[in-house]
């Protein structure tokens, strides 16, 4: 279907590109949370968020 309307050279080169996006969007998410407050963002992770618990 998506061949018919891009063409299959341009879906072969996407498909192609698949592994080094996944790459650079892992490493920017990583560099994201360090980069911000790591522990806003990793509260909302389920195994990690219960190691942070005040003692409110």
């Amino acid at each position: 279907m998506i061949s018919k309307l891009i063409g299959q050279k341009y879906v072969a080169i996407a498909k192609s590109w698949i592994p080094t996006m996944a790459v650079w969007g892992t490493t920017g998410s990583v560099a994201l949370v360090y980069l911000t407050d790591w522990r806003l963002i990793l509260d909302y992770v389920p195994y990690i968020n219960g190691k942070f618990k005040k003692d409110d």
